[in-house]
């Protein structure tokens, strides 16, 4: 709707500064003549804005002026409560800060929205780590994290996998990343990226740096994650699955399966992208019979001499220690 894009263009303004009519354009979404339209209607709605024109131009408010908007939605309301992750920000040592935000926020609110609002924390909680996710304990996260805000050089060492494993890093701290429940430092230069809880010691810097205007967090992340998976995949594996047995990066083959994706036993074959064959053999082993391996031929091999051991293992009943009258079985309570 116009009437929520031209809030949105002067809240931008307000938050952000001068941008461009390019910039607000991206940002909403929208054609640049209309955010010129948007624009004219604003100023003709006496908002005290102005443009300047040239490589350095833009829009802008004029200055000291804020607008005294503070109307929230019903969905804007559940989604900012929603927003509030108690665990991450205790981390960072921000729980109380968080806590208190909230409290001011909802005392804000009109009784309805607050209703809605207070629907969310007792019927939605989140816990982003997977179930056997080890905890992973981040002793130096407070300290990487106000290096972050005040722009501080840290002097590092640093625990890496391959070797020397222990190294003395230099950091420039542009921004924290939490991904499945484990905290990351992008730091220049470079950027590179360094997991938190690997961080043996920490020296907080006098010396401070200039974050590059230009850096998107976000979109470091999404470029960062998309290499990391172009460099851990390698290589493919052809696997047939059983009825209802799904993976996570597996795609069809096409010419090796027929109509609805599946052949006439309903086993679908898929590709998957895979490490290596060490890692693609564990894998699939916990598939158990419900895949077959088809290729590569050296992780067939490797998963018929794993399931030829086990079969091995397994033919005949173990024998029970206690079995044996020399090694009697210990008393009830021992």
């Amino acid at each position: 709707m116009k009437s929520s894009r031209l809030v949105s263009i002067l809240l931008l303004l307000q938050t952000r500064g001068r941008m461009t009519a390019a910039q607000l354009a991206a940002e909403l979404e929208v054609s640049v003549r209309t955010v010129y339209r948007d624009v004219e209607a604003l100023g003709a709605a006496g908002v005290p804005l102005y443009g300047d024109a040239g490589h350095a131009g833009g829009y802008r408010l004029l200055d000291g002026y804020r607008t005294r908007l503070t109307g929230l939605t019903t969905e804007e309301a559940q989604a900012l409560f929603l927003a509030g992750v108690p665990g991450p920000a205790a981390q960072l040592g921000l729980g109380a800060v968080l806590a208190a935000a909230q409290l001011k926020v909802r005392a804000a609110l009109p009784a309805q929205l607050r209703a809605h609002a207070d629907r969310v924390g007792g019927r939605f909680h989140l816990d982003a780590p997977g179930w056997y996710a080890r905890a992973e304990e981040a002793p130096y996260l407070p300290a990487v994290a106000d290096a972050v805000w005040n722009n501080r050089v840290l002097d590092i060492a640093y625990r890496r996998w391959r070797t020397p494993t222990d190294v003395d890093r230099r950091l420039e701290p542009y921004g924290l990343v939490l991904k499945a429940g484990r905290w990351y430092v992008v730091a220049g230069p470079g950027p590179r990226t360094f997991r938190v809880d690997q961080i043996l010691r920490l020296t907080a810097s006098a010396e401070r740096f200039v974050r590059p205007d230009d850096f998107d967090l976000a979109a470091y992340w999404t470029a960062y994650q998309r290499d990391f998976h172009e460099r851990l995949h390698t290589a493919e594996a052809v696997v047939r699955l059983a009825p209802g047995v799904t993976l996570a990066r597996a795609r069809p083959v096409g010419e090796s399966v027929g109509e609805g994706g599946a052949d006439a036993d309903g086993w679908s074959v898929v590709t998957v992208p895979i490490e290596s064959v060490e890692r693609a053999h564990d894998e699939f082993l916990a598939l158990g019979a419900g895949a077959e391996v088809l290729g590569p031929p050296e992780l067939r091999a490797r998963l018929a001499r794993t399931v030829t051991t086990l079969a091995e293992r397994y033919r005949d009943t173990p024998r029970n220690p206690y079995d044996d009258p020399g090694n009697p079985r210990p008393a009830d309570g021992n």
